[in-house]
């Protein structure tokens, strides 16, 4: 290179530093820059891009096209294009927007081996693809993500399981749920700033995919390992996301106290971005010159965070300690680190989600959104390992409503360490459940609700006829996925209805589990409504409603809650257990109900009830008589049919439609009589619902 310089250079020898020269970083380890949006700036750079240049997402110009991963195959993302004027200058009127922000890209440099390596690992499945964000994340096992990228690959290529038809399934499911939910009908304000009603929709349909691809992957395992991220990804590259314009504060549709099982959730609502990085941010024009600011932080015990108080956290930077490739080093002022700093200064808000144990699943964690936070100080110290780490101390707003510090409560309660005001019983089941139903009223001095019998069971006062007889498997070590010899599983389409963790894995007219004559244990997955309560429940005294039931515990959807217990009675016999006026306690299916095809995924959208079933609860039941009315209820009951012989019993299974916090309440949809009976035995409704129908039946 001297020689180079020396020879073909017609400056004077010694007018140049050669040593400065040398030290010039080869050209792969540059950072490329892309065009930043107005009022945002790049992640990997604070500072407005110097240069315009063409982002691998586009706007391209005519005849060039995206390049594999950024190209997005759905014709639903055709939209304006998000950067001022770039179209223009090409002379293209549109362009595909990327799933992702662009500012989820970025390169690192790994110093053990001098050259470039690619940090934001990109998940990508089926179509479009995901950011893993910069490496840094808040869990201690980076793998999981890696491995998940990883898998359902054959030479490196997604591996897609297809039906009869060629069909590929995860397409069809998700476009079924996109058409079922109307979510095609989405508009760019409702995908940039959303509400509860499409957060919800939502999270909803990406649970169900979710839930579906498990089932299918369970009997057939072609496709990823990692349906959360197979969904998010499938759902964001249609276009299926909210709140995808990164702002401070609160986000349209997601309130304090709602939680998630999935970090793709918090994506796909827009309440924090990054799947892996535990700090989200964004930039702002304060200055001269863009300043990033923190927008949310993920506590999920990655790092040594500190919240012992549910109003304080501790909080630890980003990187450094945290490298993959095992190499200790310092953390710098950057990235995350960076903003966090300015958000102090700047007295900015922060959303915090806190995750928390899932004690139903050993590796699961569930993330809690606790509010809105200001970071009150930072400083530098040591950690175990003798490396610097950034410290924040943040402090929750006053007057926002109880998240954390409410999970902390419960588990005083749990172990008795805490007193509760109108607590009555610790146990209105009396040891008839295997999990303990407290009775509580915070509202009046009633002592609870009228004289019943608790009853776990439902009692048929005879059997349905079965078609054919059925003997029952002969699991001995219970039903297996994807088992061809399996009669029980055959019955359900092929599947388990059921997760190892009583989730419901795809809504459908009717459940069959096994029956008495059936070979496999009591612990058997195909028997879940039949092994008693699996959450915490609580009978309460409610402002409007008369007494309800709610749960210490978080239910996931789908997660199953309790049985209807009762009496089954013919119908005819309905008057005589009370006047209309009053609340008699009543399970009746033969009521016109809100179709369950709104959480269905397969073609026909329907609940078609195999047998009329009314069930009294008045006299004996169970903690399911307590569940009240909603016109947009988080419950919702499928019917379960168990055979024996030639004879087959339906029972009543109540499952969560979506997640559900501790102590809100659960309700479910009681239904309208059929139009020729009029106005028979309605009721005003007091759900307090914004799609409130007014009255029930």
């Amino acid at each position: 290179m001297d020689k180079d310089l020396g020879s073909e250079s017609n400056l004077p020898p010694g007018s140049i530093d050669k040593s400065r020269v040398l030290d010039l970083k080869p050209l792969r380890c540059l950072v490329p820059v892309f065009p930043t949006a107005p009022g945002m700036s790049s992640i990997s750079s604070p500072q407005p891009a110097p240069f315009v240049c063409v982002p691998p997402t586009g706007p391209f110009p005519c005849g060039v096209q995206p390049f594999y991963p950024f190209v997005v195959p759905s014709s639903s993302q055709h939209t304006t294009s998000s950067v001022p004027d770039q179209a223009g200058k090409f002379g293209c009127g549109t362009h595909r927007q990327s799933p992702v922000p662009l500012n989820s890209f970025r390169t690192l440099i790994n110093p053990a081996k001098g050259r470039m390596k690619q940090s934001n690992r990109t998940a990508t499945y089926a179509s479009g693809s995901v950011s893993v964000e910069d490496g840094y994340t808040d869990s201690q096992n980076q793998s999981d993500v890696e491995n998940a990228s990883n898998s359902g690959k054959r030479n490196g290529r997604p591996r897609k399981k297809r039906d009869s038809n060629g069909d590929n399934v995860v397409e069809t499911i998700v476009n079924n749920l996109i058409t079922s939910f109307k979510l095609n009908e989405l508009d760019d304000f409702r995908r940039t700033s959303g509400d509860k009603e499409v957060a919800g929709t939502i999270l909803l349909v990406f649970d169900l995919v979710r839930r579906r691809l498990t089932q299918i992957e369970e009997a057939s395992p072609v496709i990823s390992k990692h349906p959360n991220l197979t969904a998010g990804t499938v759902l964001m590259a249609k276009g299926v996301r909210t709140n995808s314009t990164k702002r401070i504060g609160h986000v349209p549709g997601v309130e304090v106290g709602d939680i998630f099982f999935f970090r793709m959730e918090l994506c796909i609502v827009g309440l924090h971005a990054p799947i892996m990085a535990g700090i989200d941010y964004m930039g702002a024009k304060l200055t001269m010159n863009e300043e990033p600011l923190a927008v949310s932080i993920v506590s999920s015990g990655g790092y040594d965070d500190q919240g012992g108080d549910g109003n304080v956290l501790i909080y630890t930077g980003q990187g450094g300690v945290q490298r993959k490739d095992g190499q200790v080093f310092d953390q710098k002022l950057e990235r995350g680190n960076l903003a966090l700093e300015k958000s102090l200064h700047k007295a900015s808000e922060i959303r915090v989600i806190r995750g928390v144990k899932d004690v139903s699943c050993s590796n699961g964690k569930i993330y809690v959104y606790d509010g809105l936070y200001k970071i009150e100080e930072s400083w530098i110290e040591k950690n175990k390992s003798g490396c610097n780490v950034f410290k924040y101390k943040l402090i929750r707003k006053p007057g926002q409503p109880e998240a954390f510090t409410l999970w902390k409560s419960i588990q005083q309660w749990k172990y008795g360490n805490a007193s509760r005001s109108g607590f009555i019983l610790p146990d209105i089941t009396s040891g008839a459940e295997s999990l303990p139903v407290s009775l509580v009223n915070e509202v009046d001095d009633e002592n609870g609700p009228a004289y019943f019998r608790y009853s776990p069971i439902l009692k048929h006062s005879k059997p349905f006829s079965a078609p054919k007889p059925f003997s029952g498997c002969h699991c001995l070590n219970g039903c297996q996925p994807g088992s061809s010899s399996c009669p029980c599983s055959q019955r359900n389409g092929g599947y388990l209805p059921y997760t190892s963790v009583s989730v419901l894995m795809s809504y459908s007219s009717l459940i069959h589990e096994c029956g008495p004559t059936c070979a496999c244990p009591p612990n058997c997955r195909n028997r879940i409504s039949q092994a008693g309560l699996k959450v915490r429940l609580e009978v309460f005294k409610t402002k409007n409603r008369g007494w309800g039931l709610r749960s210490w515990d978080p239910i996931r959807a789908g997660g199953f809650i309790c049985e209807y217990a009762g009496d089954v009675v013919d119908a005819s016999r309905i008057g005589d257990f009370g006047n209309e006026n009053e609340d008699n306690y009543i399970f009746d299916s033969t009521r016109n109900y809100k179709p369950l095809g709104s959480v269905h995924d397969d073609s026909n959208g329907s609940l078609k009830v195999p047998f009329p079933l009314i069930i009294i609860a008045k006299n004996n039941g169970n903690v399911a008589r307590f569940m009240n009315h909603s016109c947009s209820p988080n419950v919702c009951w499928q019917p379960v049919l168990l055979e024996s012989n030639s004879n087959a019993h339906v029972h009543v299974a109540f499952f969560a439609i979506r997640h559900i916090p501790p102590m809100q309440e659960l309700t479910y949809d009681y239904g309208m009589v059929s139009s020729e009976k009029g106005i028979h035995g309605r009721k005003k409704c007091s759900c307090g619902s914004v799609k409130c129908r007014g009255h029930f039946y």
